[in-house]
């Protein structure tokens, strides 16, 4: 009797089927979606924001500096005023993180 069962048993469908590649497809595309277009977007406004720096604009670095640009170097570096004492500070371009406003205060 057991052997009757075990042969009327209905057997199992092909794992090579193309629907069973559809889930890992859509982990994909929900990853690409919520994930790497937005971190796409984000690069390139850090790049042009990084590209359209004039002097007098008031930024902060990524180490928390906050100064106004005197002068923008050649080679990627900017020379930044910091208050009080109006100190002057070299620093790369790329370490400029945030842009507070177009005008010196």
């Amino acid at each position: 009797m057991v052997l009757a069962l075990l042969q009327t048993a209905p057997s199992a469908p092909s794992a090579s089927s193309p629907l069973s590649f559809l889930p890992i497809i859509l982990i994909f595309a929900i990853f690409y979606f919520l994930l790497f277009l937005p971190m796409q977007r984000q690069k390139k406004q850090t790049a042009k924001m990084l590209t359209e720096l004039q002097n007098g604009n008031v930024v902060i670095t990524s180490g928390g500096i906050v100064g106004s640009i005197v002068s923008i170097g050649d080679d990627d570096t900017l020379v930044l005023r910091v208050k009080p004492d109006n100190i002057k500070i070299q620093v790369a371009r790329s370490s400029v993180s945030s842009l507070v406003s177009k005008e010196a205060k």
